[in-house]
């Protein structure tokens, strides 16, 4: 647990991330709702999730965002394991 001098500037950190500079409030919660996936977090995603459908954004909608987190995550494995296989050409 974070004491609170850490706390409170995370948390002011954190709700400050809910609406963009640029962005509206939907298209962040896609956005967090894709972060959420990526790094595994089941709350976080749990949460985003609550807050995308409060933006209305449909099942096609979120199916695009586990597309494309998918689609990242199984290109970074790709790309690892290429330089992995690489770096070993010829080592027997």
């Amino acid at each position: 647990m974070l004491n609170s001098k850490h706390a409170r500037p995370w948390s002011e950190f954190y709700a400050s991330t809910g609406s963009g500079a640029a962005l509206d409030e939907r298209t962040m919660a896609l956005i967090g709702l894709a972060a959420s996936i990526a790094v595994d977090c089941e709350p976080c995603t749990e949460a985003y999730l609550a807050e995308c459908r409060k933006h209305s954004v449909s099942d096609v909608e979120i199916a695009d965002v586990l597309a494309k987190v998918m689609a990242v995550s199984a290109g970074k494995r790709k790309i690892k394991f290429s330089r992995i296989l690489e770096k070993t050409k010829g080592h027997q």
